[in-house]
């Protein structure tokens, strides 16, 4: 079973320290019992139908069932009927429940982005994200899945040089990022570090857990050398 994915260890700084408040949030995983920080778990809930529901944002009432942060993991729960015996009734799990998550924190983490933007923790465009990287100041470099290969070989000749060590994210399609981003299509865009940042990055870890965070076509790329400290999904 692939566990709940953790932090990277060439994956560059790694979030601030958790309040003493945060570190006390911990949960039991429903399929390996073993006890995990909240931001590693998803977090699950009986609807009104008795149907199992997704709560990424862990607000919703009820009594929450906690599951890995994994598609693995999701689907034993579902297919198991891990989530009756926790809560001691019947409840009915839809076979496409680690679907449904992976799409949940897809639509999350992208939404996420237009808050950044927002807030000012973005930058978008070549030359804007390549004074950023060159400056150290990035926590993420996100690339539109669909951009061109020659634009991607520069941007990453740029990041490879950046004293500090961006994680790289390559999820969505640039018209996506556009209407994410209130551009048109969005290539290259840089996710500042700060605490926006760090909590962002807790949401693309669990979505590592259902998808890659890369195409697989660019895992053959020529930028994709030995050395290159851009870190790998």
């Amino acid at each position: 079973m692939t566990a709940a994915p953790d932090i990277p260890a060439d994956a560059g700084p790694a979030p601030r320290a958790r309040t003493l408040a945060e570190a006390a949030r911990e949960r039991r995983d429903l399929v390996t019992g073993e006890v995990m920080a909240e931001e590693r778990l998803i977090r699950f809930v009986a609807g009104p139908d008795g149907v199992v529901v997704p709560d990424l944002a862990r607000k919703l009432p009820g009594r929450g069932m906690w599951v890995a942060a994994d598609r693995a993991s999701v689907e034993t729960a579902a297919r198991k009927g891990l989530f009756s015996r926790s809560a001691k009734a019947k409840l009915s799990a839809p076979a496409d429940l680690a679907d449904q998550v992976d799409q949940l924190l897809r639509r999350r983490v992208l939404d996420a982005l237009g808050l950044a933007k927002r807030a000012g923790d973005l930058i978008s465009g070549f030359e804007k994200v390549a004074a950023a990287l060159e400056s150290g100041k990035v926590a993420w470099l996100v690339e539109a899945s669909d951009g061109a290969p020659d634009g991607r070989r520069k941007i990453m000749a740029v990041a490879r040089r950046s004293p500090g060590t961006p994680r790289l994210l390559a999820v969505y399609a640039a018209e996506e990022l556009g209407l994410a981003l209130g551009g048109e299509n969005v290539i290259h865009t840089a996710f500042l570090a700060g605490r926006g940042a760090d909590r962002w990055t807790f949401d693309v870890l669990r979505l590592s857990g259902f998808r890659p965070l890369l195409p697989e076509s660019w895992r053959e790329e020529p930028w994709r050398a030995e050395q290159d400290p851009v870190p790998r999904a």
